[in-house]
């Protein structure tokens, strides 16, 4: 008990350091999506390019997953984090500037958005272990962990909704209207920053770098060579976690895109404001803030496997409901109008109301593919966690496909077939695909 005191005494500046950086990973990460609607008018690209801040952003882990691993075992998690808040710092900036009268570049945004994606898959290396270190491991590391994920997605919804609020008429959607939200991320990231440079925190990583280099680089066993690729399910858990990023992101960015965008544009949208829109699709983050939640708490109950089993069945309902039911099937929804400040009432397709509600679904498939996916892999697990980071960068890929699909078909609601094939490839996997049948390599 006296333990856990001190860890919360000495450490309470830190962990909340760490809180806030979970925030922001959410909130820079979902502010492309928003940010899609602006770029699409401002710069007046197609569904595809507004998208490609996303995929910059997402792409930056494919690029960054493995050196951000091996900065945090040669600097340790301070200075790498530390690293990553100045990184982050310039993107968002770049993405600001690229609004300027002065400056008006896409290609400025893009670059903003690509380096910004490389604070992001930097801090993802650092906030897990360090709070599961704050924490002194154990139920309490993994108690502030789970903390963190709640925070994670109360971002993911107040930056979607704040921003929508800021942009209002999608038609005449600027940059400089984001800019109060631009400018929280660059003053947590200066606050986190400032704090972090003045704080002490355990360097586990550091204190284990000898040793680690030491280890030989990949274990041999029976004179054959292994890796974590040499087992089936974990290259087909990857492909799943890959695949993931195009449900979990895609829905929302595409519920937010088709209900903002005009009736009469080429690709015709719902014709909404874009701050009732964004609460529209703010949602999907809630629902994946109660999910989370629910699953914490059901975790002990269903294997993960079931867990999986379940909700990427009824995801894949969900989706095809809101593809095929009609626009003219509606609901009644309160969101917030940005154009005039007000909260009000409008009627949306119940589609779209189905879609959104999968944030439900997705919240604990990161989780349960995780650990399918490295079920049995015991002294390859290590580097089996780096490249889960890597394949985030599946939304960089599937977000802009997805815009291309709405592009050729001309109907946003086509476009769902995407995440719709990549959720079904999920059920796949937690029918199936999850077994090991590596069974005779040694891992102890």
């Amino acid at each position: 008990m006296s333990a856990t005191q001190t860890v919360k005494k000495n450490y309470a500046l830190p962990i909340a350091m760490m809180y806030l950086l979970f925030f922001m990973i959410a909130f820079v990460t979902n502010l492309c999506n928003p940010m899609a609607v602006i770029v699409k008018n401002q710069f007046e690209v197609s569904n595809a390019m507004a998208q490609l801040g996303n995929a910059a952003n997402f792409i930056a882990y494919a690029v960054m997953g493995i050196p951000a691993g091996i900065l945090l075992k040669r600097i340790g998690y301070k200075k790498t984090a530390m690293t990553a808040i100045a990184v982050g710092f310039l993107g968002v900036f770049l993405q600001y500037v690229s609004g300027w009268n002065a400056v008006q570049s896409y290609g400025v945004y893009l670059s903003g958005a690509f380096i910004a994606g490389f604070c992001m898959c930097m801090l993802n290396t650092v906030v897990n272990p360090m709070l599961n270190t704050l924490g002194g491991g154990g139920k309490r590391g993994n108690q502030l962990i789970q903390f963190g994920g709640v925070g994670n997605s109360l971002a993911a919804t107040f930056v979607t909704i704040f921003v929508g609020a800021l942009v209002g008429d999608a038609s005449k959607a600027q940059i400089s209207d984001a800019t109060p939200a631009l400018f929280i991320a660059l003053g947590i990231f200066l606050l986190v920053f400032i704090v972090l440079a003045f704080v002490k925190i355990p360097e586990p990583e550091l204190e284990k770098a000898s040793e680690a280099a030491e280890k030989p680089a990949a274990p041999v066993d029976g004179g054959k060579r292994y890796s974590a690729f040499s087992f089936r399910h974990f290259n087909l858990g990857i492909i799943a976690i890959f695949l993931y990023m195009g449900v979990e992101v895609g829905i929302p960015t595409y519920v937010l895109q088709y209900l903002s965008t005009a009736t009469d544009a080429a690709t015709p949208g719902f014709g909404m404001d874009s701050g009732v829109a964004a609460s529209i699709a703010g949602v999907f983050w809630l629902m994946m803030l109660v999910g989370r939640l629910c699953g914490g708490l059901l975790g002990g109950r269903f294997s993960s496997r079931a867990q999986i089993l379940f909700v990427s069945s009824v995801c894949i309902v969900f989706i095809l409901l809101g593809m095929l039911l009609p626009v003219s099937s509606t609901v009644r929804f309160f969101g917030f109008e940005g154009s005039t400040g007000h909260f009000v009432s409008a009627d949306i397709p119940v589609g779209m109301v189905l879609l959104v509600l999968c944030g439900l679904c997705t919240s604990v498939c990161w989780g349960g593919i995780f650990n399918m996916a490295v079920e049995g892999l015991g002294r390859y697990t290590s580097v089996a966690s780096g490249m889960f980071m890597t394949m985030v960068c599946g939304g960089g890929i599937l977000i802009p496909l997805q815009g291309a699909v709405a592009d050729a078909t001309g109907s946003f609601l086509v476009s769902f077939a995407v995440p719709l094939v990549c959720a079904a490839y999920i059920l796949f996997y937690a029918l199936i695909g999850y077994k090991n049948v590596n069974t005779d390599i040694v891992t102890d």
